[in-house]
């Protein structure tokens, strides 16, 4: 019987208004880190027609005498995305903002402030994965790499003019077509973008179409691309009417997007607006470290990692990797060397990767996972390193050979496969 099956993953872009207010929860964070690199935020926005809402907690741990000027960041995060024009019902100069942030609870800080930093607990509880596989050259599931880079794209060509008339709101949708675990073709992509009212019409969509087709949609495919590849864009007609004009923005609805496009699982916690003692953002970007660098060293092909936490409490309450029988060395092994070489507290990822600079506005816009280690400037996306790959791999050739099962067929077996590669 043939393992043959479709599976689809969306991305979308900067302007959706679910990814406005993700940025704007982002430009945020950045703020508070830029004036405590301690400082604590968990941000909520809410956006729609020439308004945005601005709600959640804050403090400081450390005092700040530079000017915090949450209303310009606001606008400086909308003008960048490429809200600037009144006709689009929502622009960064004429929109309101409403600044409903307040000091952190005292019951939360709690839980996170200790004499020692090595003692500090999780931000609150909560299980988080991470996930790589080798599809792609940034070890990501490639419909949802596709997926992003048509966003990524319809972006580059909206600010140069590539395409003339594309406004910021877009949506992409790629489905390939797999055997087994191996991506065997591109069935199917959709890309749907605002435009102005200059594409509107029949005859006009349809040239839209083609421009597309050709400037966006088969340079992002690559050698993927054939002429077989079924190819929507805007299946409505027309999209005039987006971005938080269209439809209500909230922070943290598209955490989907934000990680693996629906390969592996999800604990339900989204990113944006949260420092890195939230678990729920540190520890996901932790789990995409260790499980990239777990098949970075070829000790598996896809590998999954949940981590989980107890608020208040330093150490994970559980570890486990998951390789779906791709591994080289047995998955409980794999675990204890993953212990060995992660500090897994929220003191130490947070050391490990880094996460005390303003780091996280590029992270709201394409996708957290698979981009380039310093692609949006020094110490972003430290999670994307791959440099413990040679440690694991050393010791796992370690513990393949000391253990107490090295002369069964089985262990040795998979110490030939170790050797193999």
């Amino acid at each position: 019987m043939s393992n043959r099956y479709l599976f689809t993953s969306e991305s979308v872009s900067m302007g959706h208004p679910d990814k406005v207010a993700d940025q704007i929860s982002d430009a945020i964070l950045d703020l508070i880190l830029t004036h405590d690199p301690e400082g604590r935020c968990a941000c909520e926005t809410l956006v729609t027609t020439a308004q945005v809402v601005v709600a959640g907690e804050i403090k400081f741990v450390h005092n700040h005498k530079k000017p915090f000027d949450v209303q310009q960041t606001v606008r400086d995060a909308i003008a960048r995305i490429g809200y600037n024009d009144a006709a689009m019902g929502f622009d960064a100069r004429g929109c309101g903002v409403i600044n409903l942030l307040h000091e952190q609870s005292a019951d939360i800080a709690r839980g996170v402030v200790r004499k020692s930093k090595r003692a500090q607990g999780a931000g609150d509880q909560g299980m988080m994965f991470g996930f790589a596989c080798r599809e792609s050259e940034r070890f990501m599931p490639l419909p949802i790499d596709f997926a992003h880079r048509l966003v990524e794209r319809q972006a580059t060509a909206r600010e140069n003019g590539t395409i003339e008339g594309l406004r910021p709101d877009a949506k992409s949708q790629v489905t390939f077509e797999y055997e087994g675990i191996e991506p065997k073709r591109v069935e199917t992509v959709v890309l749907s973008t605002q435009h102005a009212p200059m594409w509107n019409g029949e005859k006009r969509q349809a040239e839209l179409k083609a421009a597309i087709t050709e400037q966006i949609i088969k340079p992002v495919l690559g050698s993927w691309w054939h002429s077989d590849v079924k190819v929507f864009v805007n299946p409505t007609g027309q999209f005039e009417i987006g971005g938080p004009h269209g439809d209500c923005g909230l922070t943290g609805r598209k955490i989907i997007v934000d990680t693996y496009g629906g390969r592996g699982r999800h604990g339900g916690g989204a990113f944006s607006g949260k420092d890195p003692s939230k678990v729920d953002r540190s520890a996901a970007y932790m789990a995409r470290y260790i499980a990239k660098n777990i098949v970075a060293s070829k000790l598996a092909t896809v590998c999954e990692v949940q981590l989980a936490y107890a608020i208040g409490v330093a150490e994970p309450v559980s570890v486990f990797v998951d390789t779906q029988g791709t591994g080289t060395v047995d998955d409980v092994i794999l675990s204890k060397i993953v212990r060995e070489h992660f500090d897994l507290t929220p003191f130490g990822l947070i050391e490990q990767l880094k996460l005390r600079a303003p780091i996280y506005s590029p992270t709201a816009r394409h996708g957290h996972f698979g981009r380039e280690p310093g692609e949006e400037g020094k110490g972003t996306f430290t999670w994307e390193k791959t440099d413990l790959a040679a440690a694991l791999r050393k010791s796992a050739a370690k513990s393949v050979g000391s253990s107490k099962g090295a002369g069964s067929t089985g262990s040795k077996s998979k110490k030939r496969a170790l050797t193999a590669v």
